[in-house]
């Protein structure tokens, strides 16, 4: 498995579907991951599930 940490990707699009899917992927191989969108409502929710996933996993 690849080591991303010290890494930082950024995903348009990652409040949902590919975006949200790469991201939590990335999370997991350990970057540090910024999502952007266009539903305001949306990215914060999708970034709380995401923040909440990182602080789990390191």
């Amino acid at each position: 498995m690849a080591n991303f940490e010290k890494k930082v990707a950024l995903i348009t699009g990652g409040n949902s579907g590919i975006g949200y899917a790469a991201a939590k992927e990335l999370i997991e191989k350990g970057a540090t991951v910024i999502i952007t969108g266009r539903r305001e409502e949306a990215v914060e929710k999708a970034a709380g599930e995401l923040e909440r996933l990182a602080l789990a996993l390191h």
